[in-house]
């Protein structure tokens, strides 16, 4: 009697202990929803950057190069990598480029043993290369659904694994995950599985760091509505069309760049993206599909799908 007496005492202590945790963390993020954040410092640091070539990843370059990180860019088109390369030197950091194909697990390996070789511990990881097949599951190749995921899924944990030993050893770093809004609500059936293990990923690597009480390295989760980079041209959701265009990519990076240099958890881009994402996990099943029919979720995706049978090339990496 007296043992269970002392079980339910623990059980009782523990989740008011949880509760202030709660009301703590809720206080928190409201202060720091009204005050202005303290913006950390990354002057020095060694920044590297995936799928540096494209759109984003040059936009995210060029910030992190303001900022004074120095700067380790892989692509898998050496001549865009080169390009951004060349605008971030402008800017008077250090920079050091790699041709990476990310869907190959031992080309990582090479690449990542080679920039610690070369250039030394990597201490900010940006996860940002991503790719999209852009076309209905049965019409998709297996080879592009493949791609796709080791790309946007895969290469986040051969990425990590990494360059995550060194950051351990030093308590210090932080691992940003470029997903997308996409991997929240489902559209496009190849991305969005992806970028929803992209999500799971990067939630799970947190809890991990967390359990081991490494306080000193922080992660950052990005998910930006549609970009418009023209990796989703043609692509819409009916009903937000008016309300939110697809975004700036300037506009996406500089927002993603102030949650990570303030080390915020989560960023969802605009604002308004968090709705679905509370929705899909609070309304019943039968809601969600109403909702996504009347938003035009079902069918956002189709004129962008008769863009890609159009191309003669497909599956490039590009920023996403």
């Amino acid at each position: 009697m007296n043992f269970l007496l002392l079980i339910i005492m623990i059980v009782i202590v523990d989740l008011l202990l949880m509760l202030i945790d709660l009301t703590y963390s809720i206080l928190s993020a409201v202060i720091q929803t009204i005050l202005r954040p303290r913006l950390k410092c990354i002057d020095g640091e060694l920044c590297l950057i995936t799928g540096a070539g494209g759109a984003l990843g040059r936009l995210f370059a060029l910030e992190f190069a303001k900022e004074g990180a120095h700067l380790v860019l892989w692509d898998c088109n050496a001549a865009a990598n080169e390009q951004t390369a060349k605008q971030a030197r402008e800017l008077g950091v250090q920079v050091h480029t790699y041709t990476v194909d990310l869907s190959k697990r031992q080309s990582i390996y090479e690449a990542a043993d080679r920039v610690r070789a070369e250039v030394g511990c990597v201490s900010i990881l940006v996860n940002n290369a991503g790719v999209v097949a852009g076309r209905r599951l049965l019409d998709c190749p297996d080879e592009l659904l493949e791609r796709t995921l080791l790309v946007n899924c895969h290469a986040l944990f051969w990425m990590t694994k990494a360059f995550l030993p060194q950051m351990k050893a030093k308590n210090h770093g932080h691992i940003v995950t470029i997903a997308s809004a996409l991997g929240l609500f489902s559209t496009a059936c190849d991305y969005c599985a992806s970028k929803f293990g992209a999500v799971g990923f990067h939630e799970s690597l947190t809890h991990e760091l967390l359990a081991e009480d490494l306080d000193g390295i922080k992660t950052t989760l990005v998910c930006p509505y549609i970009v418009d980079t023209g990796m989703f041209a043609g692509c819409e959701i009916r009903e937000l069309r008016s309300l939110i265009p697809p975004l700036e990519p300037l506009y996406t990076v500089q927002q993603s760049m102030k949650a990570i240099l303030a080390e915020q958890q989560m960023i969802c881009i605009p604002r308004l993206m968090y709705i679905p994402f509370l929705a899909r996990a609070l309304l019943p099943w039968d809601a969600n599909v109403a909702t996504y029919r009347f938003m035009g979720g079902d069918k956002c995706m189709l004129p962008f799908i008769k863009n890609v049978e159009t191309k003669t090339t497909n599956g490039h990496i590009k920023s996403s």
